[in-house]
């Protein structure tokens, strides 16, 4: 079977704030520790990346910087989604021309279109960006759900390469993988099924656990992808805690707080987006603990 254009752990990166501000030297370095701990490619200004409160501007500069910082070290995969097929356009064109290797283009989101407007949508994309793309799924953030037999259409035009599925469903893995056919990528957006969905025949995860744990995360996915399940199953169980509590408030305030427990930014993030809640605070601190980083 042909490799995976993408596989292992790739992490979502969240974007560091301070006094109002992107602290484009905070995201350098979380950059930097992302590749030291061997993670396997990079998703700038995704969902965690808080790209529904960065200016246009701000997207662009964190996209380049990111793409900067890897200088061809892993790939990067920036997101660029809208619920505006022509903002969608504008941002995926600035993707290729600053050098991501891809783009992650999220379902059209608050305005619901039909399965033929989402196909639409992405058909309309790949004529005009010659970049791989990858179809983001997550029916809980933008009220559609795009279908396998739509996926299946769209796996036949040739910049659409794959999907970040953050559903949750190791069911529809398995169907996906059947009707999209060989060479299709196959990406969770969710950590704590991402050992279920790699044996349904998925290739790895779009992770938020990665941006506190970049070594665990990828020695758990290194081990799935060669087959050494018992280790696998070790480091699933001792993540799972940690993927859990990354969700225990509005994301990406819990991981934030983190990332700031480590001394790695500040726990800003943008409104709407509130600090995490003392209990989610409580319970982050302890699945780090069971994760061995504190």
């Amino acid at each position: 079977m042909p490799e995976p254009m993408f596989k292992g752990v790739l992490p979502a990166l969240v974007t560091p704030f301070r006094d109002g501000d992107v602290d484009e030297k905070a995201f350098v370095a979380l950059v930097e520790r992302q590749i030291a701990g061997g993670v396997h490619g990079l998703v700038p200004v995704g969902t965690t990346g808080e790209s529904a409160t960065l200016n246009h501007d701000e997207h662009r500069r964190v996209t380049e910087l990111c793409v900067q910082t890897a200088a061809g070290r892993l790939p990067v995969v920036a997101g660029t989604g809208s619920n505006s097929t022509e903002e969608a356009i504008e941002l995926t064109r600035h993707a290729k021309a600053v050098g991501c290797d891809a783009a992650l283009v999220v379902t059209p989101y608050y305005n619901r279109p039909s399965q033929e407007g989402m196909y639409a949508h992405y058909a309309a994309l790949a004529e005009a960006v010659q970049i791989p793309i990858l179809v983001y799924n997550v029916p809980g953030r933008t009220g559609v759900d795009i279908s396998n037999e739509t996926l299946a259409r769209l796996a036949k035009l040739p910049n659409i390469v794959g999907v970040k599925d953050a559903t949750g469903d190791l069911a529809r893995a398995s169907q996906q993988r059947l009707m999209c056919g060989e060479g299709w990528t196959m990406l969770t957006g969710d950590d704590p099924t991402a050992l279920g969905y790699l044996a349904h025949g998925g290739h790895g995860c779009i992770s938020v656990t990665a941006n506190v744990a970049p070594e665990q995360v990828s020695a758990f996915f290194n081990d799935a992808m060669s087959g050494q399940w018992q280790g696998a199953l070790y480091g699933q169980d001792r993540l799972i805690r940690l993927h859990k509590a990354l969700f225990t408030d509005a994301s990406p305030a819990p991981t934030k707080f983190a990332l700031a427990h480590l001394g790695l930014c500040a726990e800003d993030a943008r409104l709407p987006i509130a600090p995490a809640s003392e209990a989610s605070r409580k319970e982050v601190l302890a699945a780090m603990h069971d994760a061995g980083l504190v």
